[in-house]
């Protein structure tokens, strides 16, 4: 490590505290999450309701766009599981039944694509839409049970914005705010907070993980299963090790895909910090990608003039924003996706290239804001994902800390810290009492083996969560895809996807730790721009298709549209 990036992790790890620009609401801790007795009784007594009730599966709601053979139901839980007598709420489930015959099928396997605020509810499509065997192999034994976690429409919806007012651009998206533009984002970020207290009051104060954790346990007892087979995903990975922690017992199977770390001290506030270092380095691998195939796209021979190139492409947008909508920080949410997956290089590559020879039409396709059911979508799945975050764990509420912090993570990781600031500010105007993180552990023998699925580059979940799972949960298995960046290991990689079914399927563990190949970066696709002459080039992705298929598969917050 350089004495440079040293003394700039330093100032990461401790900075003076100043007031904030604006007055944050006096509001002490709450007691830690996920240990009172009172909780304790109550979900079990909300799971043995639910055992009795069962789910009354039916076809699926026109609006869910979920056909046959994929049915829904609803399972009935508390708000406040220190209260299951008081208010409740429904939890809305899917369930494609399996497809093989009575004697080979295992129950069902529950899903949770990450946010927080992902909406599982399609998980059931993926062995009927999905051309991967890994899918229709484990179709075959389980039935494939999504949900939408409460607040995630339609489970007791969370809104914290107007839908439109929250996906409208064009927005500024400065990589060195000035004293103003940080004033104007903590007044956005209070404001922000204040609207998700106006539409849920104290209750506000019930979405959460261990919340989420304890319907997940009620969900299972709907279903009729004894133990819990489970798959998560990015932030479902915290929330089936918080599931874990707190029902040790229940646990028959779980994957964690792309792990968040589960370190007390790192929930929210330095996860997110340490995360912005990591997508640092893949949005570097990108770029050299793209200056490895000049030939095609013509955005620069190296790592500095492609992002010479995206820079230019910024301030373009704002001074001129395309079509009125999309600004400097839609560019920026757009090109995040390529940290996430190398799949999107070539059409991300494309669009910059176009855009820089006159042909606006790609970018403004993939960047312009959503509108209608898609912003009311993006809406609602942000206000999950912040009261998620905000409600599991301190934040500081000083303002002074937040700029220091940030300031400093900027000067090596500029592409993502302050946007990711930005996005997480309201937690400092948090309205209710903040959780405390769970501690997740499990004593050895207690808990099942775990399958953890982690690449070596991943930026949303940066490798050492993978360490720390295991660490924290004996008897887990660590399945690595070396050498590659992929958010969401399982598919597409043959030797991930053998480990991941027979371990499914057949309870196989690959041992302490599994190194597998990462899979090849993509080849270029579009036209070549640097000849005499513009030459196709084959292999081009459908890059919208792309896009869909990875905000379905994972949830992912950052291809939401921005505030």
């Amino acid at each position: 490590m350089s004495a440079k990036k040293a003394t700039v992790l330093a100032a990461v790890c401790g900075t003076a505290m100043v007031p904030l620009l604006a007055a944050a609401p006096p509001v002490a801790a709450a007691p830690a999450a996920g240990e009172t007795a009172a909780a304790r009784r109550g979900v079990e007594t909300a799971a043995a309701r639910a055992a009795t009730a069962g789910v009354d599966w039916r076809p699926c709601p026109e609006e869910e766009r979920l056909p046959r053979p994929v049915e829904c139901g609803t399972v009935t839980v508390p708000l406040d599981y220190a209260d299951p007598a008081g208010e409740t709420i429904e939890l809305h489930l899917s369930r494609l039944p399996a497809a093989g015959p009575a004697e080979e099928r295992q129950g069902s396997l529950v899903y949770n694509p990450g946010g927080p605020g992902g909406n599982g509810m399609v998980f059931p499509l993926y062995p009927l839409a999905l051309d991967d065997p890994l899918w229709q192999d484990l179709s075959q034994a389980y039935d494939f049970v999504g949900f939408a976690p409460r607040g995630v429409a339609p489970s007791a919806p969370l809104s914290c914005q107007d839908p439109e007012e929250f996906t409208r651009g064009p927005n500024p998206a400065p990589a060195v705010p000035s004293f103003g533009f940080k004033r104007k984002m903590n007044d956005r970020a209070a404001a922000y907070a204040a609207g998700c207290h106006d539409h849920r009051g104290e209750d506000l104060a019930h979405f959460s993980t261990p919340a989420a954790a304890r319907d997940l346990h009620v969900i299972r007892a709907a279903l009729g299963e004894e133990r819990l087979t489970y798959f998560g995903v990015s932030y479902g990975t915290y929330l089936g090790a918080v599931y874990a922690t707190l029902f040790p017992g229940s646990v028959r199977r779980m994957v964690l895909d792309s792990v968040v770390n589960p370190d007390p001290a790192l929930i929210w506030y330095r996860s997110n910090l340490l995360q912005s270092r990591a997508f640092e380095f893949r949005w570097q691998d990108w770029k050299e990608w793209v200056a490895g195939h000049h030939e095609v796209y013509g955005l620069g021979e190296d790592a500095d003039q492609v992002q010479r190139a995206f820079d230019d492409a910024r301030a373009a947008l704002g001074r001129e924003p395309l079509g009125g909508t999309v600004g400097p920080k839609e560019l920026h949410n757009t090109f995040l996706a390529a940290a996430y997956t190398q799949r999107l290089w070539p059409a991300l590559a494309e669009t910059l290239a176009a855009y820089r020879t006159g042909d606006t039409g790609p970018l403004y396709r993939r960047a312009r804001p959503a509108t209608g059911p898609a912003a009311a979508e993006a809406e609602n799945g942000n206000a999950v994902y912040t009261a998620v975050e905000c409600n599991d764990a301190p934040w500081p509420r000083e303002w002074g800390r937040w700029d220091a912090d940030h300031t400093a993570m900027a000067l090596i990781a500029p592409f993502e810290t302050w946007e990711n600031g930005w996005l997480n500010l309201p937690c400092a105007y948090w309205p209710v009492p903040f959780g405390r993180p769970v501690d997740v552990r499990a004593r050895p023998g207690e808990l099942a083996p775990v399958l953890l699925l982690q690449s070596t580059e991943d930026a949303a979940t940066p490798y050492a969560g993978a360490l720390e799972a295991r660490r924290r949960l004996p008897g887990s298995s660590l399945v690595v895809e070396e050498n590659s960046g992929e958010h969401g290991v399982a598919g597409g990689n043959d030797c991930v996807d053998a480990l991941l079914t027979g371990y499914l399927l057949d309870g196989r563990t690959p041992g302490e730790q599994t190194r597998c190949p990462g899979r090849p970066l993509p080849e270029p696709s579009g036209t070549a721009v640097s000849g005499a002459a513009s030459t196709p080039v084959s292999g081009a992705a459908d890059a919208t298709a792309s896009g869909v298929r990875l905000a379905t598969r994972f949830g992912h917050r950052a291809l939401l549209p921005p505030r």
